[in-house]
């Protein structure tokens, strides 16, 4: 069986999974159904075990460095999260790469990009905690291949996961909560499956019309539809998902975090990456934009010139962000422009507040055609950004030629 993520085998998979981890309440019992479901869930997402080696590497790689700092190497830590860096940027083929390095054979990548902030995140604290965790192979393994957060997240820490996966007692599971997790199921199903199928019809339809020698009048619509309707469907499709996955961990007795709370309400591109994806915004904070701007501050005494550090690290931050999501040059450019974004958007507010004053911009703020003219250029502005997420250099230009002046003629 070849399983789609949020397809109906995938949602029938994760309910027998859930029944079948709820047989005992033993941690050992729920961890060993968990393992054993990922590995199960892999193998129908790829049927040749040659196509694992790259990942089994890549997870005994993180797993190696993961014991020397747990053995108290703390100096291990910056070569450990530079080779896991390197080996994930050259497992995923980035095009600045020579071609000639890489492996020749087809291999598994999916999920690889969330399994490589997961072990870096036990990395890093391994290396820098203060509290030593012993964390075993087994433990490892089920935190790393997760089914549930396998492919598209969300991005849950080692802490919060053990809470609930290695508990004692689980978190308890009623009528109620069966209900509600059931219920957000058949929401998210009908996100991904019928709203977000809709979505890209509509999408396809507005590129063939706008590939058309027709006229201005014409495709001003096809024009409209197309730069509104992709981060629908990328939000119906994303978020459909994360529904799935929570309610089907919760029914396993296990609490993902939240990654969206209605992005599309946000009425600033920095308020926005607060409720979109919301795990990797917060994770790329924490060991990202926080880390960055203390370093710099501590090299900074000015402070006229702090506020402005902050922009340079949000800057860097949401770069990461774009380059994460794709190996080519597209995503550079979605990088460039979603940090530029939240750059100005951060130099706005900072401007705003010391011609108005604290009191005046909060003010401002509230203010109710201020908030809707921010929703509208927030949205313009991400769908602006997607044309580099979803698309090609020769789609661009095409979709971007047909819509200069003499083809409206």
């Amino acid at each position: 069986m070849n399983m789609d993520t949020a397809s109906l085998q995938f949602v029938l998979f994760g309910l027998a999974i859930a029944l079948l981890s709820n047989f005992s309440c033993s941690r050992i019992w729920r961890s060993t159904v968990l393992m054993l479901a990922s590995l199960a869930f892999l193998g129908m997402l790829s049927h040749s075990p040659r196509a694992f080696i790259p990942l089994i590497g890549f997870l005994a790689l993180g797993y190696g460095a993961l014991v020397l700092l747990q053995r108290g190497w703390s100096r291990a830590l910056v070569w450990s999260l530079l080779t896991i860096i390197v080996a994930y940027i050259w497992l995923k083929k980035y095009t600045f790469l020579p071609a000639a390095t890489f492996l020749h054979f087809p291999y598994f990548t999916l999920g690889l990009s969330y399994i490589f902030f997961r072990v870096l995140h036990l990395l890093i604290e391994s290396g820098e905690g203060q509290e030593k965790r012993n964390i075993n192979i087994g433990s490892y393994l089920v935190y790393t291949l997760n089914f549930t957060t396998l492919v598209s997240g969300p991005i849950q820490f080692y802490d919060e996961f053990a809470r609930d996966q290695f508990a004692t007692e689980p978190v308890p599971l009623g009528p109620r909560v069966i209900g509600l997790q059931l219920e957000r199921i058949v929401v998210g199903f009908f996100k991904v499956n019928v709203l977000a199928m809709f979505l890209h019809a509509a999408q396809q339809d507005a590129l063939a019309q706008l590939s058309q020698p027709i006229s201005f009048s014409l495709k001003f619509l096809p024009a409209i539809c197309l730069a509104v309707v992709y981060p629908l469907f990328l939000y119906a499709n994303f978020s459909g998902y994360i529904d799935i996955v929570i309610a089907l961990a919760r029914l396993m007795r296990l609490r993902l975090p939240e990654n969206f709370d209605r992005p599309f309400a946000t009425s600033s591109v920095l308020d926005f990456w607060n409720h979109w994806h919301m795990t990797l915004s917060n994770w790329l904070k924490i060991y990202v934009y926080n880390p960055l701007l203390l370093a710099l501050m501590r090299r900074a005494s000015s402070l006229t010139l702090q506020p402005y550090l902050g922009v340079l690290c949000f800057f860097v931050t949401f770069f990461l962000i774009g380059v994460w999501h794709g190996r080519t040059s597209e995503f550079v450019v979605f990088g460039i422009l979603t940090g530029g974004g939240i750059s100005i958007n951060k130099l706005w507010q900072l401007r705003l507040a010391s011609v108005l004053g604290r009191k005046g911009y909060k003010e401002l703020a509230k203010n109710p055609a201020y908030i809707a003219f921010g929703r509208g250029l927030n949205f313009v502005w991400f769908g602006f950004t997607l044309f580099w997420f979803w698309a090609d250099w020769e789609r661009i230009g095409k979709t971007f030629a047909s819509l200069s002046a003499p083809q409206w003629l």
